[in-house]
């Protein structure tokens, strides 16, 4: 079953190398979609049927902890899986960002292996083999 996909970040360079990765991660992905910071993410939410949400902690208007928090607080987006994509290296802080709900948490940079591994983690078996 293919599962729709919104990546968040503010560089489009970032969410075209996030694009090619899930592309070569081998993983059953229905439409991939786009979004510059996480007000324009909600409202994608609202318009589309997502799966997962991979998101960017710092971006304009509306970072990546306000997305996680607004979509947790509303119903229809409150059981949608989300990975945060950054740099943050902080265990506290990663730890920090789990309890308040992410589903997972990727280093950039990562690999296509490393994002498939956490797409098998939350949907089961994905794979286009």
């Amino acid at each position: 079953m293919a599962h729709n996909t919104l990546i968040v970040d503010d560089s489009s360079v970032v969410r075209k190398a996030t694009r090619r990765i899930i592309e070569q991660a081998g993983v059953d992905v229905g439409e991939i979609l786009e979004a510059d910071n996480g007000q324009a993410a909600l409202e994608i939410l609202q318009e589309h049927h997502v799966d997962l949400v991979l998101t960017d902690l710092h971006m304009p208007k509306m970072g990546g902890i306000e997305l996680v928090h607004r979509m947790k607080a509303d119903e229809a987006t409150s059981s949608i899986a989300v990975v945060v994509v950054s740099s943050e290296s902080s265990t506290s802080r990663i730890n920090e960002l789990r309890s308040e709900g992410i589903t997972d948490y990727l280093r950039k940079p990562y690999t296509a292996e490393e994002f498939r591994q956490v797409i098998l983690n939350i949907f089961g078996v994905l794979t286009n083999d």
